[in-house]
């Protein structure tokens, strides 16, 4: 399905991954000019990218860039049980390959690539960059889940009933947490519209999925200092669902020779489309800034590795 909104092209398409699942994957192409650079979004758990992520999708396409999607195993119009991952090392395969392939299409070659991930979506970037090191040109990371706030995780007595749980009734929905959407999105009408959409998922946190975004959001926290790719960290200082201060010490301590984090005060998780909109105007225009100060049309991957490696060089004289 194809179709064209202010200048935008959309498309979709079905792909099978390598365990035989149909992956729903989308884009979002400017239509009036050639685009700038190459971003893949990773959305949040229970969210989806063709609906919830089309307003930021579209955003960034009307700004010059192409925009690839994908919905996770078990989210969105993918199949599996909704709601349900066996095992997020599986999501993040899916991921690459999608993205590698698009990345290998000769109309992009030698264009950047990019990742934006949003909560889970950011740790799922920030996974991606872990299994291919040199392969992505940088990362906008937006609340990211390198640690479920402590607000909505559960007792650590409960945790560990749960986790001797998972291989016994890995499917079901008994993780005790608090509604995410009230906790989430500070507009009641996005939270109406995320609860009307039949591809978010609603219920309790599935037992094997809650132990997996448990395990790598533990993982990631503890190995924050191999980040090396150029990245832009956005937390709302309000944010109750993912932690502002490991975004906090993503950057401090991450290996990375560009990095930038901005700190919203008085706002919420949902960013990119749970805010009025002067304050989803302040973060666009960031992340428009921080992927144009990086990009600029005409020059070669190859070129802007090049002017990195010799600022790294002459920084370390």
């Amino acid at each position: 399905m194809a179709q064209e909104i202010e200048s935008v092209r959309y498309d979709e398409e079905f792909v099978l991954n390598s365990r035989g699942m149909k992956l729903f994957t989308c884009k979002w192409i400017p239509v009036n000019q050639e685009p700038k650079a190459l971003i893949f979004i990773c959305h949040g758990y229970a969210m989806e990218c063709s609906i919830t992520m089309n307003s930021t999708a579209v955003r960034l396409a009307k700004a010059g860039f192409a925009v690839y999607g994908l919905d996770y195993e078990g989210h969105g119009k993918s199949s599996g049980l909704q709601g349900y991952v066996e095992n997020m090392d599986h999501v993040i395969d899916d991921c690459s390959s999608h993205f590698t392939s698009i990345c290998k299409k000769q109309e992009n070659k030698g264009k950047m690539r990019y990742l934006l991930g949003e909560s889970l979506g950011g740790a799922v970037a920030l996974l991606l960059h872990r299994k291919k090191p040199d392969f992505w040109d940088g990362t906008v990371l937006v609340a990211p889940m390198c640690k479920i706030a402590d607000d909505v995780k559960p007792p650590q007595m409960v945790i560990s009933i749960l986790r001797k749980l998972c291989s016994v009734i890995p499917t079901w929905k008994i993780i005790p947490t608090k509604d995410i959407v009230d906790t989430a999105f500070k507009l009641p009408e996005v939270r109406q519209q995320i609860r009307e959409n039949p591809y978010c998922y609603k219920g309790k946190p599935r037992l094997n999925t809650g132990h997996e975004l448990l395990r790598i959001s533990l993982d990631l926290e503890q190995r924050l200092e191999e980040v090396a790719l150029p990245f832009l960290v956005l937390h709302g200082e309000e944010d109750k669902v993912t932690d502002k201060s490991v975004s906090e010490q993503l950057f401090n301590v991450a290996s990375s020779s560009d990095k930038t984090i901005k700190l919203y005060p008085e706002m919420w998780h949902g960013l990119l489309y749970g805010e009025p909109v002067e304050n989803r105007d302040i973060v666009f225009e960031d992340i428009i800034d921080w992927l144009g100060n990086r990009t600029h049309l005409g020059n070669s991957r190859l070129e802007m590795q090049q002017k990195r490696m010799n600022d790294v060089l002459s920084k370390s004289e």
